[in-house]
């Protein structure tokens, strides 16, 4: 719907308002360079931002059913217009809707405010999603698709929660036609898409449970205009994303994090810990840390290891000898004391260190609890108290970092009473938790982020399934990875290679992944920022241990450039794994690729992920891209197609672009194809690779 202009009545105004006698919809005004046309519906008003060469934006604000209910609705128009911004004020009853934008300018943002003077009306904004056009962004989530657009949300809290995965909700939403959307996270902020609406994605403000009440209501967007998602996504993050203050520790980025939990689930002890780190040094592989996982407590929340002889005698004599084996040891912290940590739990309630809820109930579950409490991080003394703690703990110890868990808003009883800004609540409390927990270094991992883009740590993404479908399992290692650097979070640490092997959610049963989905997820996240470990090459066989070790070793090879796209989120905002379109931003083929991604602008990765497939079809953008998996290092013209690209298990297909190819002083003689390809020469060893794959499946 470029440069069309709808036909109903148009009102040029010049400042002052129109009477409400006077007004009837549809009515369409002048705003900036274009028109805002406004239009009754069922629930609500209609409007639609039209401009010559721009996409027109159609969207609709709307307030619960009670207070459209009214037999006769007031409508009144007034033009607010200044030389350097035009103003639109639109009242219909009780509630008011504001536009503003630049003049100076035929791209950019609209501001729109819109306010109800109670706080039990619901107000709201929906954009329709046009049939051609692919959105992305949103929230992480258990089922994690790309684009966007076909996703459905049933009117639900948008912040940081347990259910559906959702452990990053930044309100923010960018389309192929260079449309971004953004709410203010301070707002009591609701989501509904393809529910009540149909084709529209729909942000409301409802003052509800988990938000707390105020004495009005608000929501407050921004709708950015340019000429394509990667311009619209630069503006965006100048505008409303703090950029990374440095990078996370160097030594996590390069080299490999071994964790027990996935293998040992809560089956943890000294000589299990022991046994982990010398067979990862007996199979030649390299290490950044060992992290011991849940269950090292005497009681959840007492920060104190349990010294039983099953368990961890002298904690300080393991760690001493792992770092004599040249291992770094980090522990899993969670931020919750379970009622029966009798000791800890009544220091911290006494103190009043726990959320509460307006009622005064401090009690809630997590999935190590069913009755326990949390600790409130808006509270300065608990913060205080909590960090006290750990210090302690890291330096008798000998514990060299942190993973931190949970921290989701949702662990509190709703509404959460937190200090602060009570537009702001719950979500400053996963703000703050994270802030607390980052003071503990670079070296630390994090799970969750509300507006702590700046934070130098690593933010993981939520436990994933060892499966290969979409239902958070392996294909969602890529998604996921795409939503987070989108959504401002670029040193993602991907979860566990093969996921957690869950078997209904035991803490202590394990299910193996396969060899192929263990290698095949190793491949897939060989070019993000960072390896994490759990399972092991050697609990399969000599081939799996060799391969894994290939990958295991590129991945550090190619650290500088990792480190390279990290310096860039610092510098400019860049995400360190963009999507394929970043390099094609108006190609409508590299919209729907959810099965590839980049390492900064150099590196195009296409794993496989689907099981059994041996070969794949790969889209490369824009640009001259060198083959790096088989030599003679084929170059591309793109954007073109590769079909068919073989793919036995051993192999992983990735490009690099030809300059940085020449940089890293790669061999320079290759022959150059253009058009789509159907790779078609056929090497001995390539051959005989792929028919063993082949008929390997087969006979399985």
């Amino acid at each position: 719907m470029r440069g069309m202009w709808s036909s109903v009545l148009t009102l040029w105004l010049i400042g002052g308002a129109i009477s409400t006698s006077e007004i009837t919809l549809p009515l369409s005004v002048k705003f900036g360079h274009g028109l805002v046309t406004f239009s009754e519906e069922t629930n609500g008003v209609f409007y639609t931002i039209s401009e010559e060469d721009k996409p027109t934006i159609r969207s609709t604000f709307v307030t619960d059913e009670s207070s459209w209910a009214k037999s006769d609705q007031e409508y009144s128009v007034t033009d607010c217009t200044t030389d350097e911004e035009a103003c639109l004020i639109f009242v219909v009853n009780d509630v008011t809707l504001v536009l503003t934008r630049e003049v100076s300018s035929r791209v950019g943002y609209t501001h729109a405010s819109l306010n109800a003077t109670s706080d039990n009306t619901t107000v709201g904004t929906c954009l329709e999603l046009v049939d051609g056009v692919d959105w992305f962004g949103g929230p992480e989530q258990w089922t994690q698709i790309w684009p966007v657009q076909n996703d459905q949300w049933n009117y639900t809290a948008y912040y940081t929660k347990e259910d559906d995965a959702v452990a990053i909700a930044e309100p923010y939403w960018v389309s192929s036609e260079g449309t971004y959307l953004y709410a203010n996270p301070a707002t009591s902020l609701f989501i509904d898409q393809n529910h009540l609406h149909d084709g529209f994605l729909c942000l409301y403000a409802q003052n509800v449970s988990p938000y707390r009440a105020r004495n009005y209501t608000s929501l407050e967007y921004w709708i950015g205009r340019y000429d394509d998602p990667k311009t619209a996504h630069e503006a965006a993050v100048e505008k409303f994303f703090t950029k990374p203050t440095d990078i996370p520790d160097e030594q996590m980025i390069a080299l490999p994090i071994w964790s027990t939990w996935a293998r040992y689930k809560v089956n943890v002890n000294d000589s299990i810990v022991r046994e982990y780190a010398q067979e990862i040094l007996d199979n030649g592989f390299n290490h950044s840390q060992v992290e011991i996982d849940d269950y090292w407590e005497t009681c959840y929340g007492s920060l104190t290891f349990n010294t039983s002889d099953s368990k961890f005698p002298d904690i300080k004599n393991l760690t001493d000898d792992l770092h004599d084996l040249g291992f770094r040891v980090t522990l899993w912290i969670h931020p919750f004391i379970n009622v029966e940590c009798d000791e800890w739990y009544a220091i911290a309630e006494s103190a009043g260190y726990f959320v509460k809820d307006e009622s005064g109930n401090m009690l809630t579950t997590w999935w190590r609890g069913e009755n326990a409490s949390l600790i409130d991080f808006t509270n300065e003394d608990a913060v205080t108290w909590f960090s006290a703690r750990l210090t302690a703990l890291k330096e008798s110890a000998g514990i060299d970092s942190f993973k931190f868990d949970a921290g989701e808003a949702s662990w509190a009883p709703e509404p959460a009473v937190l200090t602060g800004n009570v537009e702001e609540s719950p979500g400053i409390l996963t703000y703050q938790y994270t802030r607390a927990v980052a003071a503990f270094g670079t070296a630390i991992e994090v799970r969750t982020g509300w507006q702590t883009q700046d934070l130098p740590i690593f933010v993981r993404m939520l436990d994933k399934e060892t499966s290969w479908t979409i239902d958070n399992g392996l294909p969602t290692l890529i998604t996921t990875l795409l939503a987070m650097n989108l959504a401002g979070y670029g040193f993602v640490l991907p979860d566990m290679v093969g996921g957690n092997g869950y078997i209904n959610s035991s803490s202590t049963l394990t299910e193996y992944p396969s060899k192929e989905l263990f290698i095949r997820w190793l491949q897939a996240n060989t070019f993000m920022p960072s390896i994490q470990y759990s399972f092991v090459p050697w609990d399969y066989d000599n081939e799996t241990v060799e391969i894994c070790r290939t990958y295991t070793d590129l991945h550090e090879e190619y650290a500088p450039t990792i480190i390279e796209a990290m310096n860039a989120l610092v510098a400019n905002g860049t995400p360190v794994n963009p999507p394929v379109w970043w390099l094609d931003p108006k190609n409508s083929e590299a919209f729907n690729i959810s099965d590839e991604y980049l390492l900064g602008e150099v590196i195009l990765v296409a794993p496989v992920i689907e099981e059994g497939a041996v070969t794949r079809d790969i889209f490369l953008p824009s640009g001259t891209w060198r083959d790096a998996s088989y030599s003679p290092y084929q170059t591309y013209e793109g954007p073109t197609w590769i079909y068919n690209y073989p793919a036995p298990l051993e192999i992983l297909p990735y490009f690099v672009e030809a300059s940085y190819w020449e940089e890293l002083g790669k061999d320079t003689t290759s022959e150059t194809t253009s058009d789509g390809f159907t790779l078609s020469f056929s090497p001995t060893v390539l051959c005989a690779s792929v028919i063993l794959a082949l008929t390997t499946k087969l006979f399985n």
